[in-house]
């Protein structure tokens, strides 16, 4: 397989002075059990760990511990590595092999795990200011939308809403589609005097927390 790794260099905006550490930082065990990215990815996860908890300290310098925590696991979950990997289309340059099937393959964790490694190599290789650069360009998005913690949307939406209209918000199951091995749900969910704020999850409660947010957010602008 042959991979223009040039053109990542140019996308993420560093070039590697050790092009091996970046390759293998790419390669997963099922290609080279022996040369693979286990151990980068290993060292990535707590230097992202290290930057966002830096970077939200900054944010939020008053913030209770266990708010800080939960923002914290929702910036560096794999779910949202993954997120991070697909804005650089980093699939496209992931050695990986499913021997029985003799054929490439590109699962969600692993391109999730790569992405962490990436940034292990990114640190031995540049240092941490460029590390540092390279997670909070790529993590900015998401760093904003921390303001709003996601596994407590509808919690705070409801005690904002008893708050201000001692009455519970208000859920609409819009629609339910796609196959049953990977359904879309669409909920809407609307306060008193707002309108329906839609949104999509792979599951009910997936899309009533994303509608809980959007919501949230709309008040946090007023």
């Amino acid at each position: 397989m042959k991979i223009n790794y040039q053109t990542l260099e140019k996308k993420i905006k560093i070039n590697f002075k050790d092009k091996d550490l970046l390759v293998r930082s790419l390669t997963h065990k099922s290609y080279n059990k022996e040369i693979n990215n286990e151990k980068l990815e290993f060292l990535g996860d707590r230097v992202l760990g290290l930057v966002i908890a830096k970077k939200l300290l900054e944010i939020y310098p008053n913030e209770k511990e266990g708010i800080l925590d939960k923002k914290f696991a929702s910036l560096v979950n794999k779910k949202t590595c993954l997120q991070i990997a697909k804005k650089i289309n980093l699939d496209k340059y992931i050695l990986t092999l499913d021997i029985k099937k003799k054929k490439d393959i590109v699962e969600d964790k692993v391109v999730s795990d790569c992405c962490e490694a990436l940034i292990g190599s990114i640190y031995l290789d540049k240092g941490f200011n460029s590390v540092e650069k390279f997670i909070l360009e790529l993590w900015s998005e998401n760093i904003k939308d921390s303001v709003i913690t996601q596994i407590d949307a509808k919690t705070k939406l409801q005690e904002f809403s008893l708050k201000r209209f001692k009455k519970l918000p208000i859920y609409k199951l819009i629609s339910n589609t796609g196959p049953r091995h990977k359904p879309l749900f669409k909920v809407g969910v609307k306060l008193i005097d707002t309108k329906f704020f839609l949104a999509e999850g792979s599951s009910k409660k997936d899309a009533e927390q994303n509608a809980a947010i959007k919501c949230l957010q709309n008040q946090s602008k007023l």
